[in-house]
């Protein structure tokens, strides 16, 4: 029995931007505001202010990270440079879990194209040999049909040329 089946990968939740702005989409990994101290994603940025302490809800977005701001002069505070390493390496292991997700559906594909491969070639060596015995089977029988040609050749030929015997004897 033949059965057609999915493979199903959640874009929404492996997309590294989000190009678009509709409300309640989900941003992409590396564009999605992180809270610094915990590495949970939010909807609203609370943007931290450089060289001061870090607040509660500070968010970060590992593509718009900033350790100095050319306009105030002003660079991260230690504590600050700490959330932003914990919201790179929050979206790392997010990445790695997205890479994780489309490399095992990479595999299921290869595996079904594998197994699609070889079973076309099973089957164009099926329908091969059904051809051959088809052949030899037509062999067999035109050979058949060749013998007994000759054979009724060779029994005219016998009759033919017993009456010409049989004749010579009355002339005779």
């Amino acid at each position: 029995a033949v059965s057609i089946s999915t493979i199903d990968v959640n874009v929404e939740s492996i997309k590294l931007y989000e190009a678009g702005t509709t409300a309640g989409t989900q941003k992409g990994i590396l564009d999605a505001n992180y809270v610094g101290a915990t590495g949970a994603i939010v909807g609203t940025a609370q943007n931290p202010t450089l060289g001061a302490a870090a607040a509660a809800g500070d968010t970060y977005s590992v593509a718009g990270l900033k350790i100095f701001d050319s306009a105030t002069g002003k660079g991260a505070s230690d504590t600050q440079i700490q959330e932003m390493m914990n919201v790179v390496d929050t979206a790392l292991k997010a990445m790695t879990t997205a890479a994780t997700k489309l490399g095992a559906a990479k595999s299921s594909i290869d595996l079904q194209k594998t197994f699609t491969s070889s079973l076309m070639d099973s089957i164009d060596r099926g329908v091969g040999q059904l051809v051959d015995a088809d052949m030899n089977k037509e062999s067999t029988r035109l050979q058949a049909l060749q013998v007994q040609q000759q054979l009724g050749v060779q029994a005219l030929s016998i009759a033919n040329g017993s009456s010409q015997s049989i004749l010579s004897l009355f002339r005779g």
